[in-house]
Protein backbone atom coordinates (compact mmCIF):
# COMPACT_ATOMS: atom_id res chain seq x y z
CA UNK A 1 0.00 0.00 0.00
CA UNK A 2 1.32 3.23 -1.14
CA UNK A 3 1.84 5.73 1.57
CA UNK A 4 -0.38 8.94 2.04
CA UNK A 5 0.65 12.47 4.09
CA UNK A 6 -2.59 12.42 6.20
CA UNK A 7 -5.66 15.14 6.38
CA UNK A 8 -4.61 18.34 7.85
CA UNK A 9 -7.44 20.32 9.43
CA UNK A 10 -6.43 24.11 9.95
CA UNK A 11 -7.93 25.75 13.14
CA UNK A 12 -9.35 29.22 13.07
CA UNK A 13 -6.96 31.80 13.79
CA UNK A 14 -7.36 33.74 16.93
CA UNK A 15 -7.95 37.27 15.90
CA UNK A 16 -8.79 38.77 19.81
CA UNK A 17 -6.50 37.51 22.82
CA UNK A 18 -3.22 38.35 24.21
CA UNK A 19 -0.45 39.32 21.91
CA UNK A 20 1.21 36.06 22.73
CA UNK A 21 -1.78 34.08 22.22
CA UNK A 22 -2.53 35.97 18.66
CA UNK A 23 1.51 35.66 17.52
CA UNK A 24 1.34 32.18 18.89
CA UNK A 25 -2.38 31.77 16.69
CA UNK A 26 -0.23 33.05 13.53
CA UNK A 27 2.56 30.90 13.99
CA UNK A 28 0.32 27.87 14.48
CA UNK A 29 -1.80 28.89 11.20
CA UNK A 30 1.52 28.81 9.29
CA UNK A 31 2.65 25.45 10.47
CA UNK A 32 -0.52 23.67 9.91
CA UNK A 33 -0.92 25.53 6.19
CA UNK A 34 2.56 23.81 5.90
CA UNK A 35 0.85 20.47 6.44
CA UNK A 36 -2.18 21.26 4.80
CA UNK A 37 0.40 22.31 1.62
CA UNK A 38 1.66 18.25 2.30
CA UNK A 39 -1.93 16.67 2.03
CA UNK A 40 -2.81 13.59 0.19
CA UNK A 41 0.81 13.53 -1.62
CA UNK A 42 2.72 10.18 -2.04
CA UNK A 43 6.58 9.89 -0.52
CA UNK A 44 7.73 10.19 -3.85
CA UNK A 45 5.94 13.43 -4.50
CA UNK A 46 6.85 15.24 -1.37
CA UNK A 47 10.54 14.30 -2.68
CA UNK A 48 10.04 15.54 -6.17
CA UNK A 49 12.18 18.88 -6.36
CA UNK A 50 10.79 22.43 -8.62
CA UNK A 51 13.23 23.00 -11.22
CA UNK A 52 16.63 22.43 -11.51
CA UNK A 53 19.61 23.26 -9.88
CA UNK A 54 16.88 23.95 -6.92
CA UNK A 55 17.13 21.25 -4.47
CA UNK A 56 13.73 22.90 -3.07
CA UNK A 57 11.54 20.24 -2.69
CA UNK A 58 8.04 19.78 0.22
CA UNK A 59 9.91 17.35 2.14
CA UNK A 60 12.77 19.61 1.95
CA UNK A 61 10.57 21.98 3.42
CA UNK A 62 9.16 20.03 5.98
CA UNK A 63 12.72 19.20 7.24
CA UNK A 64 14.28 22.42 6.58
CA UNK A 65 11.64 24.18 8.64
CA UNK A 66 12.26 21.11 11.49
CA UNK A 67 15.82 22.37 12.04
CA UNK A 68 15.12 25.61 11.90
CA UNK A 69 11.83 25.17 14.75
CA UNK A 70 14.55 23.63 16.63
CA UNK A 71 17.15 25.98 16.57
CA UNK A 72 15.43 28.86 17.44
CA UNK A 73 13.00 27.94 19.97
CA UNK A 74 15.40 24.87 21.83
CA UNK A 75 18.24 25.89 20.93
CA UNK A 76 18.87 29.67 21.10
CA UNK A 77 15.96 30.70 22.93
CA UNK A 78 15.67 27.88 25.76
CA UNK A 79 19.00 27.20 25.72
CA UNK A 80 18.77 23.67 25.24
CA UNK A 81 21.67 21.20 24.15
CA UNK A 82 20.12 19.93 20.97
CA UNK A 83 22.41 18.76 17.85
CA UNK A 84 20.84 19.33 14.35
CA UNK A 85 18.74 16.50 12.52
CA UNK A 86 19.35 16.81 9.37
CA UNK A 87 22.70 19.14 8.71
CA UNK A 88 26.00 19.17 9.82
CA UNK A 89 29.54 20.85 9.57
CA UNK A 90 29.74 18.59 6.53
CA UNK A 91 26.28 19.12 4.84
CA UNK A 92 25.08 22.41 5.58
CA UNK A 93 22.24 22.06 3.39
CA UNK A 94 21.14 18.41 4.34
CA UNK A 95 17.72 19.19 4.96
CA UNK A 96 17.63 19.59 1.45
CA UNK A 97 20.16 17.90 -0.50
CA UNK A 98 19.25 14.60 1.29
CA UNK A 99 15.53 14.78 0.45
CA UNK A 100 15.55 12.35 -1.98
CA UNK A 101 16.55 9.40 0.72
CA UNK A 102 13.79 10.84 2.99
CA UNK A 103 11.74 8.69 5.35
CA UNK A 104 8.75 11.44 4.30
CA UNK A 105 6.45 9.76 6.80
CA UNK A 106 9.42 9.94 9.81
CA UNK A 107 9.79 13.25 8.57
CA UNK A 108 6.50 14.50 9.26
CA UNK A 109 6.12 13.32 12.44
CA UNK A 110 9.61 14.67 13.50
CA UNK A 111 8.39 17.88 12.58
CA UNK A 112 4.78 17.11 14.46
CA UNK A 113 7.46 16.35 17.61
CA UNK A 114 9.90 19.40 17.19
CA UNK A 115 6.67 21.41 17.27
CA UNK A 116 5.24 20.42 20.29
CA UNK A 117 9.18 20.49 21.55
CA UNK A 118 9.92 23.85 20.51
CA UNK A 119 6.20 25.29 21.91
CA UNK A 120 6.81 23.05 25.41
CA UNK A 121 10.48 24.59 25.78
CA UNK A 122 9.36 28.36 25.43
CA UNK A 123 6.12 27.98 27.10
CA UNK A 124 6.99 29.76 30.12
CA UNK A 125 9.42 32.10 28.78
CA UNK A 126 7.88 35.62 28.86
CA UNK A 127 7.80 37.58 25.23
CA UNK A 128 10.52 39.80 26.56
CA UNK A 129 12.75 37.32 27.45
CA UNK A 130 16.07 37.71 25.91
CA UNK A 131 19.34 35.82 24.31
CA UNK A 132 22.36 36.45 22.86
CA UNK A 133 22.62 35.34 19.46
CA UNK A 134 25.75 33.17 19.17
CA UNK A 135 26.90 34.38 15.67
CA UNK A 136 25.42 37.61 15.82
CA UNK A 137 26.47 38.99 19.06
CA UNK A 138 23.20 40.61 19.71
CA UNK A 139 20.42 40.47 21.96
CA UNK A 140 17.58 38.79 20.47
CA UNK A 141 13.42 38.77 22.27
CA UNK A 142 11.33 35.83 22.00
CA UNK A 143 9.08 38.07 20.60
CA UNK A 144 11.42 38.90 17.50
CA UNK A 145 11.51 35.12 17.05
CA UNK A 146 8.05 34.60 17.13
CA UNK A 147 7.82 37.22 14.63
CA UNK A 148 10.58 35.81 12.81
CA UNK A 149 9.09 32.49 12.21
CA UNK A 150 5.80 33.80 11.11
CA UNK A 151 7.71 35.65 8.21
CA UNK A 152 9.97 32.27 7.74
CA UNK A 153 6.99 30.23 7.33
CA UNK A 154 4.94 32.20 4.83
CA UNK A 155 8.08 33.01 2.64
CA UNK A 156 8.67 28.91 2.41
CA UNK A 157 5.04 28.40 2.41
CA UNK A 158 5.00 30.47 -0.78
CA UNK A 159 7.42 28.03 -2.15
CA UNK A 160 4.91 25.01 -1.15
CA UNK A 161 2.25 26.66 -2.98
CA UNK A 162 4.50 26.44 -6.48
CA UNK A 163 6.05 23.14 -5.80
CA UNK A 164 2.29 21.80 -5.02
CA UNK A 165 0.84 22.89 -8.65
CA UNK A 166 3.60 21.28 -10.13
CA UNK A 167 3.10 18.21 -8.74
CA UNK A 168 -0.65 18.18 -9.49
CA UNK A 169 -2.10 21.60 -10.51
CA UNK A 170 -3.64 21.96 -6.69
CA UNK A 171 -3.33 25.71 -5.58
CA UNK A 172 -4.82 27.28 -2.51
CA UNK A 173 -4.76 29.88 0.23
Amino acid sequence: MTWISPEVRRGPELLVGSEREVVRSQLDKERMTLLWKCQGLTAEQMKRRSVEPSSMSLVGLVRHLTEVERAWFRLRSAGQRVSSLYCGADNAEGDFADADRADVERDLEMYRTEIALCDAAVARLDLDYTFVHPHWDREISLRWVYLHMVTEYARHNGHADLLRERIDGVTGE
